[in-house]
């Protein structure tokens, strides 16, 4: 049987989702009767959300073809699901919401399966709404591929119409892979799970040869061995096979109980001197945070969360960390603020686990004395000693409407960054590329995005290197001692506005004490912002009714040196909540 391997990518909302739902129902994959919207989107967090976070592979059969589909997500924190997904088919549906026209995560997944050398399916939908503007979109499509618009096929996810011939047309023109059965097996890893009792489940496609159960396997660049405890296919469910071969996206149960064992991109193979199999650049985590469990208790649940999560994320980054004030943690890389948010949710329903999360930086880098570069991913790293500063550099690409160009360019000067480009991108919508810093853009950037144009605009980033820069470390001082949680590494140009800030948290934040706080900040050893916390005065004069003055005077000067040497001898502990409230969880 004939064999078609391809994804279906988009921009966030374009119906994707919709569309995977409307093969499965042509094709009689999943019964009518068991039919529900977002069939693919297996997580609470999808549905909630309305997006797709994990990429799903489904195996379906149509006129005699097998037909396997890759739904893949579309916000631009889970770029590294697309690009995983394209590693392992031969063409791609590129889906374009026929209200919206071309956005900013349209143009990025494109390329990506340009780079990929994938055959691109243009694809028009929602021309089933009112206000579709099917030929205006289709002709965009047309101009931005070079091609002709009568090349751009024009449909409905919701209501089906055309969507048969959409697969007749995948079936025409997206090769078929090939098919090296005679060979030594050899098959790629694109995503993993785990399971108590199968162990590490990993998803693949093969690329040469065939494999049973019970065969024994290699992980090529792990190093690791594993034997073949179950095999099969994605019908959505996963359903167990004989056997898989060259061509074929699957599954297969390595039975390797250790999750750090198995890596995303490696090669499963028949023999350990075959060599590994062309796979992708591993994405590089982008935003780095600090996570610990809020009960000390629960820190080798986390640990062991973490190892399962990453299986499946390869983007996930973590490493032991420990702070006096928490305990034991990690530091925790990601992609971006909602790869971060998923991730925080998932540890939190999945694991029943309680975070206490620390504020985002990114990752820069620096010289030391002997001239080598060093990569600062928390002040921890840091060093006065420290020759040359650098940071993360993007390419930002805004697509926007007309009415809302003069508030988008107004929020983009407040921010650091270089004009690059700007110019009319279809009817009535602007295209804008500029370059920014990384750390302009990680917080709530995309959020003031939104908020001016009304939420009608799209972004998406590139990185395009490190830049010099002149970089700090901002130190929090709570009653003369460093909390070195609060720590910041920042431009110096913003060190005192960013000081003032934590530091005004902090007095809102902090409970008062029997003597005065003192919070500050610092950077190189000055002293750049400043608030106290008054002392809470207990009245140790209520239960004297008369009497001699200086009974009185004793008891104030006692309570005085009391609140002395509680100043010096005593710790003050921040609570938990207070990191929360500061760091704004």
């Amino acid at each position: 049987m004939e064999i078609r391997n391809f994804v279906v990518i988009s921009h966030i909302d374009h119906g994707k989702s919709t569309l995977a739902d409307r093969f499965l129902e042509i094709t009689k994959t999943v019964d009518k009767s068991k039919m529900k919207e977002q069939y693919l989107d297996g997580m609470d967090l999808e549905r909630e959300k309305g997006i797709t976070i994990k990429m799903t592979p489904v195996r379906m059969i149509y006129k005699g073809i097998i037909l396997n589909l890759i739904d893949t997500p579309g916000h631009i924190d889970f770029n590294y699901e697309v690009s995983r997904s394209l590693a392992a088919v031969e063409g791609a549906v590129l889906l374009v919401d026929a209200t919206k026209g071309i956005q900013a995560q349209t143009i990025t997944n494109l390329e990506l399966a340009k780079k990929e050398g994938l055959t691109i399916i243009p694809v028009v939908n929602k021309i089933d709404l009112p206000a579709a503007r099917t030929d205006e979109v289709k002709k965009e499509i047309a101009d931005f591929l070079e091609i002709s618009p009568d090349e751009v096929m024009s449909i409905s996810a919701k209501t089906g119409e055309n969507v048969d011939i959409l697969l007749d047309k995948i079936i025409e023109k997206v090769k078929a892979p090939d098919v090296l059965e005679d060979k030594p097996f050899r098959a790629l890893i694109f995503d993993s799970q785990y399971d108590s009792f199968l162990g590490v489940v990993s998803y693949v496609r093969v690329s040469e040869g065939r494999i049973r159960k019970n065969d024994k396997i290699y992980l090529i660049n792990a190093k690791s061995v594993g034997i073949v405890k179950e095999l099969g296919i994605f019908k959505p469910d996963m359903s167990p096979t004989e056997e898989l071969k060259a061509g074929e996206i699957g599954f297969i149960a390595t039975g390797i109980k250790e999750p750090e064992k198995i890596r995303i991109g490696d090669t499963i193979a028949s023999s350990d001197d075959l060599e590994p199999l062309h796979g992708y650049k591993e994405p590089e985590p982008k935003v780095f945070v600090s996570i610990y469990p809020q009960e000390q208790n629960d820190f080798e649940t986390l640990a062991v969360a973490l190892s399962k999560l990453k299986l499946n994320d390869s983007a996930l980054f973590y490493q032991n960390q420990n702070f006096q004030a928490f305990g034991r943690g990690f530091l925790c890389g990601f992609l971006g603020t909602l790869h971060t948010e998923i991730t925080m949710e998932r540890l939190k329903r999945e694991f029943g686990l309680d975070l206490v999360i620390g504020a985002p930086q990114v990752c820069y880098k620096a010289i030391d004395g002997k001239g080598r570069e060093v990569m600062i991913y928390n002040p921890n790293n840091w060093s006065d000693d420290f020759k040359e500063h650098y940071e993360p550099w993007t390419e930002l690409t805004l697509i926007i409407g007309d009415a809302y160009l003069g508030r988008v360019f107004e929020l983009l000067s407040g921010i650091d960054g270089n004009h690059i480009d700007s110019r009319p991108f279809g009817k009535d919508r602007y295209l804008i590329i500029y370059e920014v810093p990384l750390r302009e853009i990680i917080g709530g950037f995309y959020e003031n995005l939104l908020n001016v144009t009304q939420g009608y605009a799209s972004m998406t980033y590139v990185e395009i290197g490190y830049k010099k820069a002149e970089l700090v470390k901002l130190e929090i001082m709570i009653a003369g001692r460093e909390e070195e949680a609060f720590s910041r590494i920042i431009p110096k140009a913003k060190a005192a506005t960013e000081g003032k800030k934590i530091v005004t948290k902090l007095k809102e934040f902090l409970p008062p004490q029997m003597f005065a706080v003192a919070l500050q900040a610092k950077v190189g050893g000055k002293f750049i912002a400043r608030e106290t916390i008054s002392a809470r005065r207990k009245d140790v004069l209520a239960p004297l009714y008369g009497g001699d003055y200086t009974r009185k005077r004793k008891l104030l000067e006692k309570q005085k040196k009391g609140k002395k040497e509680m100043k010096n001898r005593g710790k003050l502990k921040v609570p938990t909540e207070v990191f929360l409230k500061v760091f704004g969880n």
